[in-house]
């Protein structure tokens, strides 16, 4: 099969595709992603790259939709991966009148306050506490708790910087009081000396998988039947700012929303704001 562009066989455009994303700044997972995707489409394509026309690729999402019964932001996944190879590397536009189906917006999982507090108790003293207390505390993305320094905390002013976030963006966060009290002891206590706050015990930092697992591990034992992950408590952090009357635009900078439409969805979850809405057949 010629997969030809230039004379570059698959494993060359895969190792172009990957350096353009590195250069361009974008995440590991969207790079994995990317690739895997990539990859896949390489595979399937049954004519060179320089003879690709919009009905193959059409075609082949069709493929992936019927058969792998992927879901649309999956599909609108493969298509962006597919998109940068062509639109960004080779300057060929032709997947920018292939539409995707819109992701469907669902509404996130917010735990209750209660939740929260029992997720806290039932994860694991020490470390493993403090990242389920720091994640609900600051709205920090996992990925940005995994890759938070020391040096990055002001303990004493209660702020800490994110580096190189969501768009490769800094922005300060907030830090708990309490969890500062807490923090201290640990450092202090701590064998391993490391530059990062969280850590394994050769001092490297942790990775996603792993403080995924510790937070799906504590719901279990909390008895918490909703699905529980990293993104849950930036989900509560937000929602419980929200619901304390904090503004909306504060909240936004917090978590590091480019746009307030993004922030917007929790002015649609904050269950106590909606229960001051009182029924108009109670005013009759």
């Amino acid at each position: 099969m010629d997969y030809t562009e230039k004379g570059l066989g698959p494993e060359k455009i895969i190792s172009r595709i990957r350096s353009e994303l590195i250069v361009g700044g974008y995440s590991p997972r969207t790079i994995k992603m990317y690739i895997f995707y990539m990859r896949d489409f390489l595979k399937n394509i049954n004519k060179p790259l320089a003879e690709i026309e919009r009905e193959d690729i059409i075609l082949f999402l069709a493929k992936k939709k019927e058969e792998g019964k992927v879901s649309n932001s999956t599909l609108s996944l493969i298509h962006s991966a597919i998109r940068f190879y062509f639109h960004n590397i080779i300057g060929n536009k032709l997947l920018d009148d292939i539409k995707t189906p819109r992701k469907a917006k669902k509404l996130p999982v917010i735990l209750t306050r209660k939740e929260v507090k029992e997720l806290i108790i039932a994860a694991k003293p020490k470390r493993n506490r403090l990242i389920v207390q720091f994640l609900y505390s600051s709205g920090a993305r996992v990925s940005e708790c995994v890759k938070l320094k020391v040096v990055d905390l002001n303990l004493k002013e209660r702020v800490a910087s994110i580096r190189g976030g969501k768009g490769n963006k800094d922005r300060t966060i907030i830090i708990s009081r309490r969890w500062v009290k807490y923090l201290k002891k640990y450092l202090e206590r701590k064998k391993i000396k490391s530059e990062f706050v969280f850590s394994k015990k050769n001092g490297n930092n942790l990775s996603s998988d792993t403080v995924q697992r510790i937070i799906r591990e504590a719901a279990k034992k909390a008895g918490i039947q909703k699905k529980v992950t990293p993104h849950t408590l930036r989900h509560s952090y937000a929602t419980h700012l929200l619901e304390g009357g904090e503004n909306i635009r504060k909240i936004q900078e917090l978590l590091g929303h480019s746009n307030l439409n993004t922030t917007q969805i929790y002015t649609h979850v904050s269950l106590q704001e909606l229960k001051k809405v009182e029924s108009p057949l109670d005013n009759l």
